[in-house]
């Protein structure tokens, strides 16, 4: 329930609290191999050991992050072939067992490879079990369609997981009508034999390794904003797909991104949205004073370098502090968003 402690008077100088994320990690027990368009390597099996070097990082920092936001492909849809699947899952959530804090895990394309939604919900990679309830609101709390919640990891900080596969073709029985109903949606915007390819269209994020929110998912989210933007809270948004075209590779973006947006945007409290897939990383801030942020994925990241970052949060800015590939960024708060203690 909602009922930490109220921070009291801080200056603006002061730090309140701080996470750490992760993304793309994709870990498989393979050499080295190269991205689809066979232009990037891929460290398999040392994304292992960035996770690790990542860990003993934040367990050492001074003043450890809350939590972790892992964001989404833990591990690679190779697995699957090899029939690798549960074992280097197993492998990669015992390493994430030696973090000293909590880690929330969101599903990516990657996890629907080797996993089905059924799956994945009885799994470890579910963590809606730390989830925040909004006492009095029960239209704050998430279906059971979609895996979705919100958290409070400091008083008037809200931090919301959204599941970008709520529609999508990957990891759901090919008989149910939710299938049928994606899979027509797909081929509307892709004629495509390759459902993976963007060639000719004029939407490229239409392809079989993205997904998009339902109706349901997004009312729900704009219930959580609502009751944020009474609250005079702030809100961080996590999701596996990034959802703003001019802080990613367009083939890489949420099918209905823009839904999303126009929800996100008829709101005042949201100041951060994190995201992972396209590996390459991406920022950028929008009209709204909304930080996008794409963290650049372990799995492309050499043995020699890192890729990971802890944001450190204050009264009127985010600090991300990066590692290796992951650059710095400060973003402030639109002047409104700014809490003046």
């Amino acid at each position: 329930m909602d009922d930490k402690p109220d921070p009291g008077p801080l200056s603006e100088s002061s730090e309140l609290f701080s996470f750490g994320v992760i993304a793309d990690i994709q870990y498989a027990d393979l050499e080295d191999g190269y991205n689809f368009q066979g232009s990037r390597r891929r460290y398999y099996s040392h994304s292992l050991l960035h996770l690790q070097c990542a860990i003993e990082h934040w367990n050492k920092e001074s003043s450890p992050p809350c939590c972790v936001l892992q964001l989404g492909d833990i591990i690679d849809g190779y697995n699957a072939q090899y029939k690798a699947s549960e074992k280097s899952l197993e492998l990669v959530l015992n390493t994430f067992q030696t973090l000293k804090v909590p880690v929330h895990h969101t599903w990516g394309n990657h996890e629907f490879y080797n996993f089905s939604r059924d799956y994945l919900t009885n799994s470890k990679l579910n963590t809606r079990f730390l989830e925040d309830q909004i006492a009095r609101h029960p239209e704050t709390m998430p279906s059971e369609s979609y895996y979705a919640y919100h958290f409070v990891p400091f008083p008037k900080f809200r931090f919301i997981l959204l599941d970008a596969y709520d529609m999508s073709v990957l990891g759901v029985d090919q008989s149910s009508p939710k299938f049928q109903q994606c899979l027509k949606i797909l081929r509307e915007h892709n004629p495509n034999t390759e459902l993976n390819s963007p060639q000719g269209l004029s939407e490229p994020q239409f392809v079989q390794f993205n997904g998009g929110f339902s109706q349901e998912q997004l009312n729900w989210l704009n219930e959580v904003l609502t009751f944020s933007d009474r609250n005079q809270e702030k809100v961080v948004i996590v999701s596996h797909l990034p959802i703003y075209p001019a802080a990613s590779d367009s083939v890489c973006l949420a099918w209905n991104y823009r839904d999303v947006l126009a929800v996100i945007w008829s709101h005042e409290c949201v100041v951060c949205f994190f995201a992972g897939h396209t590996h390459d990383g991406g920022y950028s801030e929008d009209p709204f004073g909304v930080h996008h942020v794409n963290i650049e994925g372990v799995i492309e990241t050499a043995p020699d370098s890192q890729a990971f970052g802890t944001v450190h949060v204050y009264p009127d800015r985010m600090v991300l502090k990066g590692k290796g590939r992951v650059p710095d960024r400060i973003m402030n708060y639109k002047k409104e968003k700014a809490f003046h203690f």
